[in-house]
């Protein structure tokens, strides 16, 4: 069975309805596709197309749009492109369709910026959460953070504004109970920042060891190709090599890196100096080591609380071993994964346990909770920082008025995330709560 592409074109605009009558004749009624010849303003066929209108509010942008499938030629699309131009349109800007829609109310600015998740998505992960987003989990999640917060700043500023009247008395533990559980739900958010980072960029996953272990051999086993020069001659690699690769439902960013020499030459040193620094800033370890050297230790630079809990330990060359059926062991590392670079063998086991080290990055975040990104973050820290200074307030009975202050600001904060926060809103809620002024 053969195959064929499609290009899509789309019109949004008060004037949708009109460009569909001008071209086909007719306007469509609403989300019912239309077979037509699509004719230049000259009277020239281009094509015959499908078209489909959609009637505002009820379309992607919430305007008027008009959608125009043509066949995939890139001719064929130009030629339509310049006709509609011709014909009054103009081009979009970068990411207009999803900023109409934020504008028009069709999707909040963290589903907005899920649409760009959605499509950059390395992995079934980040797919997932992407999509989560898109739907309005983090959005339905702010929504509800919000909402509490009005409960608090309507009797905060009901206590300011309209002392006289008869209100409850002032319950500072209330106030106390609701703005210590926005925090602790704020930090819970605030949790997800790194894994999100891990979801959009990738794991970073360092391949380190002595030289001539075979880390680049192991490289391009697992990139599937020859990515990095392989060659007896120790210290062959002198910078990190980093390529991406999919192993599960996980994204890596794995990066092959200088090998680390007690006695290194001095421009070897300039590579294990970044090879350092990689590992700091690394996610996972995949620390090689020969298997036929009787001798061999996990490097100095690795011995350390921090890298081990991060580290796979892989005992290569395994094809050279001459009593293949035992698994040599060291002295220093008594857990390995028994691999060939070369061969190939034990790399499956290998691609298991990087999976298995993977999913531990979702330790506390369930299949429904959300991985914020770094705009997110910034604006969730400001809101717990803001928090914090509200309970200390309210600790040493500062009055309401300064209160007031910090609850606006993460009100401001919260608002951030998913679009700014109507202050109308807040008056509703003040005036319907307590009846004031009756």
């Amino acid at each position: 069975m053969g195959t064929s592409a499609i290009a899509l074109l789309r019109v949004s605009g008060g004037d949708g309805a009109k460009v569909a009558q001008n071209i086909f004749g007719t306007t469509p009624p609403p989300r019912v596709a239309q077979h037509g010849d699509y004719h230049e303003r000259g009277g020239g066929l281009i094509d015959d197309v499908l078209f489909t209108f959609f009637r505002g509010p009820h379309s992607y942008t919430g305007e008027d749009s008009l959608e125009i499938s043509c066949h995939g030629n890139p001719f064929i699309a130009q030629k339509i492109l310049e006709d509609l131009i011709a014909r009054g349109c103009r081009l979009a800007e970068p990411g207009e369709f999803t900023k109409r829609a934020f504008l028009n109310g069709r999707m909040d600015l963290s589903q907005a910026e899920a649409v760009m998740d959605l499509i950059s998505a390395r992995s079934e992960r980040a797919l997932a959460a992407a999509n989560r987003q898109l739907r309005g989990s983090l959005g339905k999640q702010m929504g509800a953070l919000v909402d509490r917060l009005l409960g608090v700043i309507v009797r905060v500023e009901a206590y300011i504004d309209f002392p006289e009247e008869d209100l409850p008395p002032e319950d500072r533990g209330f106030f106390l109970r609701e703005l210590s559980s926005l925090a602790s739900d704020t930090d819970r958010l605030l949790a997800t920042s790194h894994y999100g980072e891990l979801l959009r960029d990738g794991i970073k996953t360092v391949i380190v060891g002595a030289p001539n272990v075979g880390k680049s051999s192991l490289l391009n086993r697992l990139v599937g190709r020859e990515r990095a020069l392989v060659s007896p001659e120790p210290g062959t690699t002198r910078d990190f090599i980093e390529e991406r690769i999919l192993v599960g439902p996980h994204c890596l960013r794995i990066i092959d890196t200088a090998g680390l020499n007690p006695s290194p030459a001095p421009l070897e040193k300039l590579g294990m100096e970044k090879t350092v620094e990689c590992i700091e800033e690394a996610d996972l370890l995949l620390v090689v080591l020969d298997s036929n050297d009787l001798c061999a230790s996990v490097p100095h630079e690795l011995n350390n609380d921090a890298a081990r809990d991060k580290s796979l330990i892989i005992l290569n060359k395994n094809d050279l071993i001459h009593n293949n059926s035992t698994v040599r062991q060291f002295p220093y590392v008594p857990h390995g994964i028994s691999v060939s670079a070369l061969t190939g063998s034990g790399i499956e086991t290998l691609v298991e346990a990087i999976s298995a080290h993977a999913d531990r990055f979702r330790d506390g975040n369930d299949e429904e909770s959300v991985a914020i990104n770094a705009r997110h973050s910034s604006a969730l820290k400001i809101s717990r920082d803001c928090l914090n200074a509200a309970l200390i307030k309210l600790d040493v009975n500062t009055p309401m008025e300064l209160l007031a202050s910090d609850l606006r600001q993460i009100l401001a904060a919260y608002g951030e995330i998913v679009g700014k926060v109507n202050n109308e809103e807040m008056l509703d809620r003040l005036f319907s709560t307590f009846c004031i002024g009756k």
